[in-house]
């Protein structure tokens, strides 16, 4: 019987037999290890209904991190602008990752993201996220093209020409109204369906309560992210008496 840590690929099996419906002896049973191991990792991690191989898997690496603080841990760390405490700062990091991958997004999107966020210049270099990350360059230029394909970053040049990543206050905003705009694109599938299937048919009500339900949902989107964006991205300035009051032509 196989001892030590489980590995990812035993999580990932984990997850396959929880989606499943096996129970926590079957899966042991297939993975060779005892029952109370599965248990244990499945209930650690969220409980059957909302275990995650992924998540699950950098847990424990967490864990397993915070146990060997006190390890030698290579080249020390540079230090952080404005007195930050390195520690917490990276700490922090740690925490959005895993909540952007909790979020749906793979973990070394949600790694450079998360590094663009927490960045003061809101942009870095592929080498610079490279360094920073102690990771590939491939493994940038792979997350960097899939964040940009989605409007969560975008890319443009420096003085010396060099490609930078960046990631500003807009960047919720198209998000917003991406996912708006792939609301009107299932509502739009969605009564296409009723014209085929028939407008009396079950089916078609369906399809029309759909369509009814995205299209609200799309259009009250749209509508707070552009007011957010109006209200939020007020600029304003200081007047002799020291009040601020919005520039003329932004009510």
């Amino acid at each position: 019987m196989p001892g030590g840590r489980l590995t990812q690929q035993e999580r990932q099996q984990i997850s396959l037999g929880l989606a499943d419906g096996l129970a926590y002896a079957e899966i042991a049973r297939r993975l060779d290890r005892p029952t109370s191991t599965v248990t244990r990792e499945v209930m650690r991690n969220g409980g059957p209904a909302t275990y995650r191989a992924d998540l699950a898997h950098r847990a424990t690496e967490r864990r397993t991190h915070r146990r060997r603080q006190t390890a030698p841990r290579g080249p020390e760390a540079p230090p952080q602008p404005h007195g930050r405490d390195a520690e917490a700062v990276r700490e922090y990091e740690e925490a959005f990752t895993t909540l952007l991958m909790q979020q749906g997004l793979p973990k070394m999107m949600s790694r450079v993201l998360t590094c663009l966020y927490t960045n003061d210049a809101g942009s870095l270099t592929a080498s610079e996220l490279a360094r920073h990350l102690q990771v590939s360059p491939a493994s940038i230029s792979k997350a960097v093209t899939l964040l940009e394909s989605q409007g969560l970053i975008r890319r443009e040049r420096d003085e010396g020409r060099r490609e930078r990543y960046v990631v500003d206050s807009d960047v919720f905003y198209q998000g917003m109204i991406a996912s708006a705009r792939g609301h009107a694109q299932l509502a739009d599938t969605a009564r296409r369906g009723v014209g085929l299937l028939g407008p009396d048919t079950p089916a078609a009500v369906r399809l029309e309560n759909i369509a009814r339900f995205v299209d609200f949902v799309g259009e009250s989107i749209t509508r707070a992210a552009e007011q957010a964006r109006d209200i939020l991205h007020t600029k304003a300035e200081t007047s002799p008496n020291g009040a601020t009051t919005p520039r003329s032509g932004d009510a």
